[in-house]
């Protein structure tokens, strides 16, 4: 298991963040997604089944469509 996290600016909007949850976490290894109502989303997945460069696409595009920008913490 591993774990990555996001800085993706305020989304406070619980319908997105619940859109967020639903869609992400129903990726083939995605184990679970915490989302601290400010500003970071840290993912637990299985990186035999997700790579983190195309989980990282995936965020990235999902942040983005809901009106957001996302960045990968390091």
């Amino acid at each position: 298991m591993a774990i990555i996290s996001y800085k993706t600016g305020s989304v406070q909007c619980y319908d997105c963040v619940i859109a967020l949850k639903k869609f992400i976490g129903s990726l083939d290894g995605v184990e679970s997604i915490e989302m601290d109502g400010e500003d970071k989303i840290d993912i637990s997945y299985d990186d035999s089944l997700i790579s983190e460069d195309k989980l990282t696409w995936i965020v990235g595009e999902s942040v983005d469509k809901l009106g957001f920008k996302v960045e990968r913490c390091r």
